[in-house]
């Protein structure tokens, strides 16, 4: 069993990057060739997962992202979480910005190297469901 908590590196990642609102912070947690799975697309490299961070952060004013559960397995090699983002739509799922409550809940599983450093993040989240909302269809 690995002494490296994962949990603890995935969570601070949460709250440097997502919670500060600080894109540049990505630098400080993830390998330069990282893959985040998102939405059906894939986001390949650190620089390009930065300014997509830096384009979400845009399209949701006062993000919160809120992780309802975390764990990791044995290795430390895979953490799995749940977690609720809350914030303003400012254009986010490409809806007119109108700073109307925003919710959605989601998971992500992320790949996490030996030294801590996250290689990879596969994420599902419940846009169709906020699209509908924000939509009112």
């Amino acid at each position: 069993m690995s002494s490296k908590n994962s949990v603890d590196i995935v969570h601070a990642f949460w709250e440097q990057v997502w919670n500060a609102h600080n894109p540049d912070a990505v630098d400080d947690f993830v390998v330069d060739d990282f893959v985040i799975v998102t939405g059906g697309v894939e986001i390949t490299g650190k620089d390009d997962f930065k300014t997509w961070v830096a384009e979400f952060l845009e399209a949701m004013s006062d993000l919160h992202l809120e992780v309802t559960e975390s764990f990791q397995n044995a290795e430390g090699t895979r953490v799995a979480s749940r977690w609720l983002l809350t914030g303003k739509n400012n254009g986010i799922l490409g809806i007119p910005p109108d700073q109307r409550e925003v919710s959605m809940t989601g998971t992500a599983v992320w790949a996490v190297r030996e030294d801590g450093k996250l290689l990879c993040n596969w994420v599902e989240r419940a846009s169709f469901e906020l699209f509908r909302r924000l939509t009112d269809k």
